[in-house]
Formats: C-alpha cells, structure tokens, sequence
C-alpha cells in the first residue's frame, strides 16, 4: 500500500512512495506526529538522480525488516534536496561540521523539534570499509534515544547554538577591485591543472562559473593567461567522456582527472551554465568547437529535458537498465568494441579509434564512454557523420535513464538565459522560442500576483514550496536576458518585480547582506546563508548579478546600491576561495566595466537595426545589457530620449547612463564593445 508520498509531486519523494517505510513528507505534522508518539526523527534527504540514493533505498527502504524497525521506532521523513534546498543546506552545513564530508542520501536523526543529534550519509545493509551497518545506525540512535534523553538533548541544544552562533564574516563594505580580482586569478592559476585543463583534483566538475569569471576578465584587462585557463578547459572538457559525443550535453561530474568517465546522471543546471559558457567563449574567439558544442547542448536540452508545458526537467538518472534487467549505471551510454562492430560492421574499427574506445576499456566491464581524442591525420566528414547517426539510433533502442520531470524554478530560468543568448547568437530562432515558452511557464504557473515565486511545479501543477533566492535572482536572470534578445519590456519588467522581491524579503537592510531564504518563510533552526557557488551560482552572487544588470537597464539606484553591497563578500572570499565565488567574481568584473549600457534604436524589420542589436549582443564587454526598440520609445528605459541619426538606426553606449557618441557604423560599435583598453 503506498505511504504518504504517493500525494507528493516530487518525483523522488514518488520514487519511494511504496516503499513499506511509513514515510511523512517534510511537514508540521511530521513533527507533531514525533511529539505525540515522543520518537526521534529521521530526516532521509536525496534527489531523484542521485545514484546513492538508489542503492541505499533499495538495500534498506525496500526491505521489510528495516522498514518494520523503522516504522515501530521513529517517524520517518524524506526530502527532495532540490524542491527544498533550505531544509537540505541546514541539515549539510551539520553534517559536514559534524563529520568533515557531506553528500547524498544525507542520513541524519534529529528531535521532534527539528534539532539534529547524530548525522551520516550513505549507510550500507552490513558493515563495510569501515562504516555500521544502517540497522547498527538506528538501533544505537533508539537506545541513546530510550535511555540516554538527556546526554541527546545535549548534545542536540549544543549543535542548534554552533549552527544559529555561526554568523559569517561579510568582509569590507567596499566593492570588489582591481586588487581583488587579479588575487583571484593568481589563486585560480595556482589551482589549475594545467595539463588537464579545470581545477584541482579527482572528482573534477565543470568549473562553470569560474569560466565566466575569466573571460570577462581577459574582455576587460587583455589577460591571455585568463583566457587560455578558459579555453583548455572548456576543449579538454567537450573532448572527454564528461560530454555526450552522441547526443549532445554534459554530465553531472567526473570521477577521473582526466575527464574520461563521468558520474552519467545529466542536471539542467549544468547544461544551461555550460551551455551559456560555450556559447560566450565562441564569442570571444570565433572557436568552432565551442560554437558546435553549445548547440548541441542547447539541442540537448529542448530535446531531452523540454516537458510538454514548455519548461525543462530537472536531471536525466545516472542509471538505466543494461538490457539483462539490471539497473547499472552508465548503460545507456558506454560501448563495447563488440557493440561497435554489431552496429557499424567495416566501420567499427575506425569509430574505436576516433573515439577511443578500446578492448579493455576505459569504464567497466570491457565497455568504453565515447570520448573525442586530439587525432592525427584527416578523417572523412561524411563516414564520421554517418557513423555518428547510426551509434546514435543504435542508442535510442536501449532502455533510457529516466527523467525527473519536475519544473524548478532557478534551474529554468538558467535555461531561459543560455537558450536565449545561443539562439540570438547563431541564428537559431527556434531555441529563442523554447527560452520564451520556459518564461511564459514561469510567469503563468511558478508567480502568483504578488510576484512571489513556487520552487517547482510539475505536469502542470505548481508545489506546495516557496522560492527560495536562487530561484528570484536565476528567473530574473532569464528573464532580462530575453529583453536584451528580444527587446520586448515585459521580460524586464517581470524582472523587476522578483527584484523588488528580493529587495524586501531576502537582503539584511543593514549589513546588505542576503538570505537564502525570505523574511517571511518557513523558520529553520537556522536561516541559510551561503554566498560560496556550488553546482549553481549561489542565491546570493547570482542576486548581485540580476540587480546589477537590472539597475543598468533601468537606472534603479536602490537596486545598484544592494547589488555593489552584496559584492562586499566577494572582496573577502574572491582572493581566498576563487574557485568557489566565480559567479560573484563575474559580477565584480561587470561592475568594473560599469556595465556598459547599449540602446540600439530603429525599426525592427530594418537590416540595419538586426545588425547593429547582433553586433551589440555578441559584445565582450563583461555584463553589458541591450535593449533594441523604436526610436525614443517608453518600453525600455534605455531607449528613452535616443533618437536615430541622420534617419538612421543608431547604437548608445553608455556607462551609467553617461554615453558616447552614438553611432549607426557597426565596426565602430564592436570596437566600443571590446575591452577597456580597447576603447
């Protein structure tokens, strides 16, 4: 009989909605139900494609015995980590202060007030390599719980004060500098790794803010060294395993240094930064892979994670059945030199070597993931394309991951932006299209008429949880990237209300500092805060970036005071921790730039306004904003009092709405949009 998830709208909280664990959703009543029957909680946290998750729900959750414990001695919650990121980052931030690591399914036991006492994550069926087995787990929590109540309520009191005492240091109210900024590339140069491209170590994941950050620098300051880390990385990254060969579209991380095996499940979120970060490193430099790998992750996209309301699901599963009935994870896309041979004959020997696959393999099991290797001599473009659709069609006929069809806000709103800007950049209307039919959906389901947003929504039916600031700043992100592309006011107007939103709800008046969520939400043991990047831009430099380019549209100083106050922290952190800040970093240099103001004025359908508003989209200024409307019009505030000149369209650069001579000649636009020293 299904337990109480069978209600809920997550598609992981579905994915255990059978399960014999009486299972609650995160709810008041959950903890009532814990008060009343004085047992502890267990909060079981995970995400749909989270291939742990998996494992610890079929070795445990599925299992009768376990369940019976479970059931007969605590109440037992499970949270979808992405449909409430609060709950998920309060509940890690202890863990990991508590153990040193942290990571999914997060196991943690708490009081029937919500505050925890003992803490873990993935727990196996039987002692293994050093961890307890999770019935040793919950048997030694129900005797500490039955005999030893006040040593827990102890130890429990004493974690709710670490967590509620750990204010952050904001750093200098200043904004973020010269100084500043060339420490974060020092600090990122001693991290790269420069004979694989990215940063750090194994698991190594798509630096994506980070990438962001130096190609805005290297468009302000000239830095080679910025653009090269950004370029390595992004041809090593789009040649490896990490990155679909087939389909198109990137996965989660890899497990490798080298790139070569990925953790398989694909995320929205990745695919849309990286998606954007191809698409501005072919702008920067004309490559042709960036320029093909960005639309093949776009095409990715609206092909594979587009949901019949217009919006985008949240993440493909890592896993998939092997053929044989086994659910393993990868199946769907690694190959076999035999696989190769059954589908490509004469051909299969040449797709080994094109894209290293080998007898042995580079995975499990004999199998190879594609990856695309620096080649020597010419390969014929027709046999390549040709083998290319028949692995493709081949794969097509295996058993799929599945796909977590649920709607997140800021995870859509990325979609917009990177779907808006590729689409605008290489001609490609239709990827325009999905961006405004993600916004539409957006506005439609997740804003009510307060401009307040849901987390997610799904088949057309909106969560029961609130937005949280990633989901504000993201959807505005989105939101005035379509102006820019498509100069329709709507889009910036939108922005601004969630804007004003974030004004109100989400910013400490006086330390400027932000909350990841709102004044009036739901109350934690603690407020959440955390302006480091993790696989998104955090809420709070993501924020900063919205509010600047917002007041750049409009001229709204309150939101350009909260957003250069919001920067104080990447002042702090930016020199310390670049790899951790890159988005704030990005930001910061869009605000050294000023950002740069563009009004293209002139009739839509006139080949000279088209031309002028591309030239001024596929400019490297860091963070410039455009907006293309009649001459003078009152849509957008940028093209008031602009007219043509000479009764031709025209280009206004400004910064601060102090602006250059306006022009109707596009090479003089592309040098007014290059670098600082370019001008």
């Amino acid at each position: 009989m299904p337990n109480r998830l069978a209600h809920e709208t997550s598609p992981y909280l579905l994915q255990h909605a059978d399960n014999p664990v009486d299972w609650w959703p995160w709810s008041a009543e959950a903890f009532d139900e814990a008060r009343k029957s004085n047992k502890p909680v267990l909060l079981s946290v995970g995400y749909s494609s989270c291939h742990w998750c998996h494992v610890m729900a079929h070795e445990s959750f599925e299992d009768e015995a376990t369940a019976a414990y479970l059931n007969e001695h605590f109440v037992s919650v499970k949270v979808d980590r992405e449909e409430r990121p609060d709950v998920d980052a309060v509940y890690m931030e202890a863990v990991q202060a508590a153990t040193g690591q942290g990571g999914w399914p997060m196991t943690v036991f708490l009081t029937p007030d919500a505050a925890p006492f003992y803490f873990g994550t993935y727990f196996p069926p039987a002692p293994r390599h050093g961890m307890p087995a999770f019935r040793q787990v919950l048997e030694g929590v129900h005797s500490a719980w039955t005999d030893r109540r006040d040593e827990v309520a102890e130890v429990a009191g004493k974690i709710v004060r670490d967590l509620a005492g750990r204010e952050m240091s904001f750093g200098d109210d200043r904004v973020p500098g010269e100084e500043e900024l060339a420490g974060a590339l020092l600090g990122l140069t001693r991290e790269y790794d420069a004979a694989r491209g990215g940063f750090g170590g194994a698991p190594k994941f798509p630096p994506s803010m980070v990438i962001e950050f130096l190609l805005r620098h290297h468009a302000r300051t000239g830095s080679e060294g910025a653009l090269q880390m950004a370029q390595d990385t992004c041809e090593r990254m789009a040649r490896g395993g990490i990155y679909d060969q087939l389909g198109g579209g990137f996965a989660r991380y890899s497990v490798d240094r080298d790139w070569i095996v990925p953790h398989f499940e694909k995320m929205l979120y990745d695919n849309a930064l990286l998606c954007r970060v191809y698409a501005h490193l072919w702008r920067t430099t004309g490559s042709e892979l960036a320029r093909r790998v960005a639309l093949e992750t776009a095409d990715f996209m609206v092909r594979e994670l587009r949901t019949s309301e217009g919006g985008f699901a949240s993440a493909l599963d890592a896993d998939s059945d092997d053929g044989t009935g086994r659910h393993v994870e990868g199946a769907y896309y690694v190959w076999t030199t035999e696989q190769l041979r059954e589908v490509l004959g004469d051909d299969a020997e040449l797709a080994a070597h094109y894209f290293g696959v080998t007898e042995e393999g580079t995975f499990e099991e004999g199998a190879s993931v594609l990856q695309l290797p620096q080649h020597e001599g010419v390969f014929d473009a027709a046999v390549i394309a040709s083998i290319h659709e028949r692995l493709l069609a081949a794969r097509a006929e295996r058993p799929a991951p599945g796909r977590d069809d649920k709607v997140v806000a800021a995870w859509n709103g990325l979609a917009v932006a990177a779907l808006a800007e590729t689409g605008a950049y290489f001609g490609r209307p239709d990827l325009v299209d999905a961006a405004i039919g993600a916004a539409d959906l957006l506005v439609r389901l997740h804003m009510d008429d307060r401009a307040r947003l849901a987390r997610t929504s799904k088949d057309g039916q909106v969560g029961a949880n609130t937005g949280v600031l990633e989901d504000y700043a993201d959807v505005a992100e989105g939101f005035l990237a379509l102006a820019s592309v498509t100069g329709e006011g709507v889009w910036l107007e939108f922005a601004g209300f969630l804007l004003d939103h974030v004004i109100e709800q989400f910013i400490d008046s006086e330390s400027g500092a932000l909350y990841d969520t709102a004044a009036d939400a739901e109350q934690l043991i603690r407020r959440p805060q955390d302006p480091t990047d993790n696989a998104t831009p955090s809420g709070w430099s993501a924020a900063a970036g919205a509010l600047l380019s917002y007041a750049a549209q409009t001229g709204a100083e309150p939101h350009r005071a909260a957003a250069e106050r919001a920067l104080g922290v990447v002042k702090a952190l930016g020199p310390r921790a670049p790899r951790f800040i890159g988005w704030g970093l990005a930001v910061a240099e869009a605000l050294l730039d000023g950002p740069r103001e563009v009004a293209i004025v002139g009739p839509a359908d006139d080949p000279a306004t088209k031309a002028l508003h591309r030239t001024a989209l596929l400019g490297t200024a860091p963070g410039a904003v455009v907006a293309v409307g009649a001459p003078e019009s009152d849509e957008l505030p940028l093209l008031a009092g602009r007219p043509l000149v000479d009764g031709k369209p025209a280009a206004y650069v400004c910064r601060n709405f102090t602006c250059d001579a306006p022009t109707s000649d596009v090479q003089r636009l592309k040098d007014a949009l290059g670098s600082v020293s370019a001008v």
